[in-house]
Protein backbone atom coordinates (compact mmCIF):
# COMPACT_ATOMS: atom_id res chain seq x y z
CA UNK A 1 0.00 0.00 0.00
CA UNK A 2 2.84 2.40 0.65
CA UNK A 3 4.61 1.68 -2.33
CA UNK A 4 1.80 2.32 -4.07
CA UNK A 5 0.93 5.32 -2.33
CA UNK A 6 4.57 7.16 -2.85
CA UNK A 7 4.03 5.91 -6.56
CA UNK A 8 1.22 8.19 -7.33
CA UNK A 9 2.59 10.68 -5.54
CA UNK A 10 6.01 10.91 -7.80
CA UNK A 11 3.03 10.75 -10.76
CA UNK A 12 1.45 13.73 -9.43
CA UNK A 13 4.59 15.48 -9.23
CA UNK A 14 5.66 14.69 -12.74
CA UNK A 15 2.78 15.68 -14.13
CA UNK A 16 2.74 19.19 -11.89
CA UNK A 17 5.96 19.76 -13.11
CA UNK A 18 4.93 22.13 -16.07
CA UNK A 19 2.64 23.95 -13.59
CA UNK A 20 5.05 24.33 -11.69
CA UNK A 21 7.80 25.57 -14.25
CA UNK A 22 5.23 28.17 -14.86
CA UNK A 23 5.83 29.97 -12.15
CA UNK A 24 9.10 32.16 -12.27
CA UNK A 25 11.97 30.37 -10.91
CA UNK A 26 13.57 26.78 -11.19
CA UNK A 27 10.62 25.15 -9.26
CA UNK A 28 9.56 22.61 -11.54
CA UNK A 29 12.79 21.58 -11.94
CA UNK A 30 13.26 19.85 -8.68
CA UNK A 31 8.89 19.11 -8.74
CA UNK A 32 10.07 16.39 -11.17
CA UNK A 33 13.34 15.56 -10.12
CA UNK A 34 11.37 14.39 -7.27
CA UNK A 35 9.03 12.79 -8.88
CA UNK A 36 11.22 10.94 -10.81
CA UNK A 37 12.66 9.71 -7.52
CA UNK A 38 9.97 8.63 -6.28
CA UNK A 39 8.89 6.78 -9.90
CA UNK A 40 12.45 5.35 -9.86
CA UNK A 41 12.12 4.05 -6.37
CA UNK A 42 9.02 2.35 -6.39
CA UNK A 43 8.05 1.11 -10.02
CA UNK A 44 10.00 -1.60 -12.20
CA UNK A 45 8.44 -0.61 -15.33
CA UNK A 46 9.74 3.09 -14.27
CA UNK A 47 13.31 2.08 -14.03
CA UNK A 48 13.27 -0.47 -16.92
CA UNK A 49 12.79 2.94 -19.16
CA UNK A 50 14.85 4.58 -17.33
CA UNK A 51 17.87 2.59 -18.62
CA UNK A 52 16.70 2.27 -22.02
CA UNK A 53 16.92 5.82 -22.10
CA UNK A 54 20.17 6.13 -20.24
CA UNK A 55 21.64 3.89 -23.00
CA UNK A 56 20.18 5.63 -25.60
CA UNK A 57 21.08 8.95 -24.16
CA UNK A 58 24.15 8.27 -22.19
CA UNK A 59 25.14 12.07 -21.15
CA UNK A 60 21.22 12.50 -20.63
CA UNK A 61 21.68 9.66 -17.98
CA UNK A 62 24.89 10.68 -16.08
CA UNK A 63 23.04 13.71 -15.01
CA UNK A 64 20.00 12.37 -14.03
CA UNK A 65 22.47 9.69 -11.98
CA UNK A 66 24.46 12.33 -10.67
CA UNK A 67 20.86 14.79 -9.60
CA UNK A 68 19.35 11.04 -8.26
CA UNK A 69 22.67 9.80 -6.26
CA UNK A 70 22.57 6.85 -7.34
CA UNK A 71 25.56 4.51 -4.86
CA UNK A 72 25.39 2.35 -8.42
CA UNK A 73 26.49 5.70 -10.24
CA UNK A 74 29.10 6.47 -7.64
CA UNK A 75 30.42 2.84 -7.78
CA UNK A 76 30.81 3.03 -11.81
CA UNK A 77 32.65 6.20 -11.82
CA UNK A 78 34.76 5.39 -9.37
CA UNK A 79 35.42 1.81 -11.07
CA UNK A 80 35.98 3.81 -14.45
CA UNK A 81 38.74 6.73 -12.46
CA UNK A 82 40.60 3.96 -11.56
CA UNK A 83 40.76 2.29 -14.95
CA UNK A 84 41.60 5.19 -15.93
CA UNK A 85 44.44 5.87 -13.74
CA UNK A 86 46.17 2.71 -13.69
CA UNK A 87 46.65 3.01 -17.90
CA UNK A 88 48.31 6.01 -17.35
Amino acid sequence: MLRLTLFSVGVVLVLAAPIVGAIPGPGGIFVFAAGLALLLQNSLWAKKRFVQAKRRWPKVGHYADMGLRRQSAARRRARDRAITVARD
